[in-house]
């Protein structure tokens, strides 16, 4: 059997109880690490399966979380059969925001995690143990924000303490929710990849950013309740874009499909500001 590939890597594994959500945020000098580390399931956990990466601890991983075990006792029963377990690194959190990191005794240096309230971090190949500890300390001064943008902000800083040694490649964010996928027909409320890059997080905030903007919640008070001046002005801007011979609701929300923002837009009598901007934009 061929040895398994080595995913050199730093993630962080972690869960917004508040908001229901589980996710995970990786970086890698190794092409396309969001086809290997990544594994969550709302209500149930989520695990980063790395170094010499045993793919099956997504999975099986997750198969246990649903049978109500602990974090720390899935790490241990993925690990005690596994002849390859020091070649292994694993972080898990679990349904009520237990976490777990695993380390294999011959993973190579810089190797190691930290576990906190609703998280694991961990990475091999490092600079230094201050990308693992940056790692944490983003997640954890960050608990202001939506779970995507604080995995995004501890990868950040973890690439600035000095991130995997050998550089910079891919990177993914994944993130689930009951029924928060597009058009609440999926869990999975965010699953973006960059899978070779000279700035990967960069980029993933780039497209997490454009993401937002397509498929983000602005909450329903700070909409905007469309007036007689304001509906003068969409009328006035979508005949500028070539709408003028449909009625305003249907103009409005056929412009709003074709630029992808129909996930925010509930008739003409008020206005997402987000979608407002976008055609003031056009």
């Amino acid at each position: 059997m061929a040895s398994p590939r080595i995913v050199a890597t730093y993630s962080i594994v972690a869960c917004d109880l508040e908001r229901g959500e589980w996710g995970v945020g990786v970086q890698s000098k190794f092409l396309a690490v969001g086809a290997v580390v990544p594994w969550a399931d709302p209500e149930v956990g989520a695990i980063a399966t790395q170094a010499f990466a045993n793919v099956s601890y997504g999975p099986d991983g997750l198969r246990l979380l649903r049978e109500g075990l602990p974090a720390a006792d899935v790490v241990a029963r993925l690990t005690e059969t596994d002849e390859g377990r020091d070649l292994r690194q694993l972080g898990i959190v679990d349904a009520s925001g237990g976490a777990a990191t695993y380390t294999g005794s011959s993973c190579l240096d810089w190797a190691g995690g930290v576990i906190g309230k609703g998280y694991a971090a961990q990475g091999n190949i490092l600079v230094s143990e201050e990308t693992v500890t940056a790692l944490a300390q983003a997640f954890e001064g960050s608990t202001d924000k939506p779970l995507a943008e604080r995995l995004l902000e501890a990868l950040a800083a973890a690439q600035l303490a000095g991130g995997d040694r050998r550089g910079q490649q891919s990177s993914s964010l994944l993130v689930v929710r009951k029924d928060g996928g597009y058009g609440g027909t999926s869990d999975v409320a965010v699953d973006l990849r960059v899978d070779d890059h000279e700035r990967p997080v960069d980029e993933l905030r780039r497209i997490y950013e454009l993401h937002d903007l397509l498929f983000g919640q602005t909450p329903p008070e700070e909409w905007l309740d469309v007036d007689e001046q304001l509906a003068a002005e969409i009328r006035e801007r979508l005949d500028r874009l070539g709408y003028e011979a449909k009625a305003l609701p249907e103009a409005f929300e056929t412009w709003a499909g074709t630029e992808n923002l129909e996930d925010r837009v509930a008739g003409i009598d008020r206005v997402d500001p987000v979608v407002l901007e976008e055609l003031r934009k056009r």
